[in-house]
């Protein structure tokens, strides 16, 4: 039985869509079966794993209508072992066309319980807001992952993120677990990048990953070219940083490489 693990945030710019699609690649390249779920009409998950947004003929949004089978939102990617169920900008009006359904909160969960079983990990990834979308995702979901930017304003809103996640636990989802938090974009040079470590690391301890992602150039291009950084360029430090956190989570999962 694969797990399902939202990446949410809140906030933009965070390392959400980076997260999403280096730690599929890197869970991908450790033979693991994973499909990556692009739940932020923005799409970058979709254009970051080489998918022209424009050709996506069925994705997120015909899973959410449950108009098409997950079977047929599904395509593959360059990345092995790595499924995609793309997203496209038609995905802004879902949160407006759900509204007024029965069980909105739950659509994302019926459709893809059955996808569980053939894959290891199902990411999703996360639109910046604690809408509809995020609801969803985080009522399928078995746990999420929280990036944290090290920057000034990295703790503001993830109190308010920690609020919806118990809220979530309470009303819709009693299991949902927090995998960790995940400190992103770190420059040891700056003194504020290690002052936001130290502050995250004393008031949330054993719920910060070890792994901690640096700031790096080559993790910066790899979208632009279509490619994750295990493919664009598989010996730079982003790439190795994303491949300790992939071992971090199949250890923490108990799950043998």
């Amino acid at each position: 039985m694969g797990k399902v693990i939202a990446v949410a945030n809140q906030k933009g710019g965070v390392g959400k869509t980076t997260t999403s699609v280096n730690l599929a690649a890197s869970l991908g390249v450790l033979e693991k079966k994973v499909l990556l779920i692009d739940a932020d009409p923005q799409a970058n998950a979709t254009s970051g794993l080489g998918i022209d947004v424009e050709t996506v003929e069925g994705g997120t949004y015909q899973l959410l209508e449950h108009s098409a089978k997950p079977s047929e939102t599904i395509i593959q990617t360059d990345s092995p072992n790595v499924d995609l169920i793309p997203a496209h900008i038609d995905l802004v009006a879902i949160e407006i066309e759900l509204v007024d359904k029965d069980e909105r909160e739950y659509m994302l969960g019926k459709a893809i319980k059955d996808l569980k079983e053939a894959y290891d990990y199902i990411l999703i990834d996360c639109a910046p807001s604690l809408g509809l979308l995020t609801l969803n995702a985080l009522t399928a979901s078995d746990s999420v992952i929280i990036p944290i930017q090290c920057e000034y304003f990295a703790l503001e809103g993830l109190g308010k993120l920690l609020n919806t996640i118990k809220s979530v636990q309470k009303i819709h989802n009693p299991n949902l677990d927090i995998e960790g938090l995940l400190l992103t974009m770190y420059d040891s040079r700056l003194r504020l990048s290690n002052q936001v470590v130290e502050e995250v690391q004393k008031h949330f301890s054993d719920m910060v990953f070890d792994t901690i992602i640096q700031r790096n150039v080559r993790l910066s291009e790899a979208p632009s070219y279509g490619e994750t950084i295990i493919n664009y360029d598989a010996t730079s430090k982003g790439a190795t940083n994303y491949l300790s956190l992939a071992h971090e989570i199949i250890k923490k999962n108990k799950q043998t490489v």
